[in-house]
């Protein structure tokens, strides 16, 4: 079954600059709402709300704190793995020992990464019981030489290697305990003789990110005559704002879309690449803080996150399967117990299919009959929340990614790459504040604001021109609207953005 949209639906852009006979009613008898005609209408004042809400913020109030912020940059460090782990290529199998080269720690960072993951100093030592795994085969190893990258190794089960056959690259190293002999200092090598100097206790480490703030502006003017000047439409806004002034509108409208435009920006911004030529126009580089833009949501989730395409040609995590794999994916990384969903609506009712099809009755109807249940009631077919495994997962439609205005319209044409909905962990992180120097709790994702004792720019507005209190020549009315600030997103290991 399709849908096919009316020939006349409204779907004229909600601003423009520019007046048009669809904006206003028409004197000039050349349209159907004008007033040049025999008879008078019958005028209803009150402008009719087709949309509903039409507005997307709120998301990031759900999910985040707001903190502010007197800096050019936020640089904050997330915690390293406890356990030495690393990934490697097995060589030299079937020689007397084995030989595992260090190529990068577990999460894939290698010599060249930021922070710097240095091969030489991997953290597995002489004596240390590791596990060598590659291809369905796991050996268990004490190392007898861990000076450089290259680590030797003794089976304990066999006399080498050959065990281990197939793809040799991206194998993986595990430490899980040491053995020492009687009497045998920590500084000896296995044969006896002196360690190397390179031999030292090994010390945590952390990552460090670092994200900068944009600012963003934006304004209505209308002129001094027309602030004096009666709307035969009486108008309404979602703020509260009413009268038959037509730019009490026009100023509420471009308040609320400024507003979803400082969440929107947090969800969709980028830092621009080292090629980009966006600094070359209009002042947008910011030197200071180390080029234009900024790291928004589904950036952050996209590098340094999970990404999810369920199945090929349909919605993602349409099925028990899909979403068994996303919790093995958590269980990888923070195994947060509680998240939130915030998905489209094909998503969420493909959900709820998949929760619905889990009951014995649900492939030949819906039952009914017991607990009250009878075929009069009305059946509710959606579920806000589930638990699978030890994990609880609360769903929510995201009205971003749903409104033809926003997000929907471009999901609609944007195939594969279609953003279905983001998974964010609940609860808090443990971080340190390098300013207040000290570890805070938050929330993994927070929108950090300019601020200070002589000014506030969260959301900053003021009024300039000769109505009301005059500022100045200008026989008009300006408001300005102005906000600097960006999104901090932390752990994004534990998000999963669904496309």
């Amino acid at each position: 079954m399709a849908i096919t949209a009316g020939g006349s639906l409204n779907s004229v852009p909600s601003s423009q600059q520019q007046t048009l006979s669809t904006n206003y009613l028409d004197f000039t008898g050349t349209t159907d709402n004008t007033f040049a005609q025999q008879y008078l209408p019958d005028l209803m004042e009150k402008e009719a709300e087709v949309f509903g809400p039409r507005t997307i913020s709120g998301f990031l109030s759900q999910v985040g704190a707001e903190e502010p912020m007197s800096s050019d940059q936020v640089v904050w460090s997330e915690q390293s793995r406890l356990h030495i782990s690393v990934k490697g290529t097995i060589i030299t199998a079937g020689s007397t020992n084995g030989t595992f080269t260090v190529t990068s720690d577990i999460d894939g960072n290698n010599a060249s990464s930021t922070p710097a993951f240095t091969l030489a100093n991997h953290g597995v030592r002489v004596n240390d019981i590791v596990l060598i795994s590659n291809a369905g085969t796991t050996s268990k190893c004490k190392v007898v030489d861990a000076d450089t990258a290259v680590i030797q190794v003794e089976p304990y089960g066999a006399t080498d290697l050959s065990a281990h056959t197939g793809t040799l690259t991206g194998a993986t190293l595990l430490v899980v305990g040491s053995e020492y002999g009687k009497g045998v200092s920590y500084y000896a090598e296995s044969d006896g003789s002196t360690a190397s100097t390179s031999r030292k206790a090994n010390e945590p480490t952390f990552k460090s990110f670092s994200n900068k703030p944009i600012i963003m502006k934006d304004y209505y003017e209308v002129s001094g005559s027309d602030t004096a000047k009666i709307g035969w439409v009486e108008v309404a806004a979602e703020d509260g704002t009413a009268g038959y002034l037509w730019y009490l509108k026009a100023e509420a409208e471009t308040r609320l879309r400024f507003a979803d435009y400082m969440e929107m920006a947090m969800i969709e911004a980028e830092k621009t690449h080292a090629d980009s030529a966006i600094g070359n126009y209009h002042g947008a580089t910011d030197t200071g803080a180390g080029g234009s833009g900024t790291e928004g949501l589904f950036k952050a989730i996209s590098t340094r996150g999970n990404v999810t395409s369920g199945v090929t040609g349909v919605n993602a995590a349409t099925d028990l399967a899909e979403f068994d794999a996303i919790l093995a994916e958590f269980d990888n990384q923070g195994a947060i117990e509680e998240n939130m969903m915030f998905v489209n609506r094909a998503t969420s009712l493909a959900i709820d299919d998949m929760l619905a099809s889990m009951n014995s009755y649900g492939a030949g109807g819906t039952s009914y009959g017991v607990f009250q249940n009878s075929e009069q009631m009305a059946l509710n077919l959606g579920f806000s929340g589930f638990r699978r495994g030890s994990y609880d997962f609360y769903k929510s439609d995201w009205r971003y990614l749903n409104d033809k205005a926003t997000r929907g319209g471009i999901n609609a044409t944007a195939g594969s790459s279609a953003i279905r909905g983001a998974i964010i962990p609940a609860g808090t992180s443990t971080v340190y504040d390098q300013m207040l120097g000290k570890n805070l709790k938050r929330p993994f994702l927070h929108v950090r604001f300019r601020a200070s004792q002589t000014d506030n720019r969260y959301f900053k507005t003021w009024v300039t021109g000769s109505v009301g209190a005059a500022t100045s020549a200008l026989d008009a009315m300006q408001i300005h609207m102005l906000t600097e600030r960006c999104l901090i997103t932390q752990g994004a290991n534990n998000f999963m953005l669904m496309q």
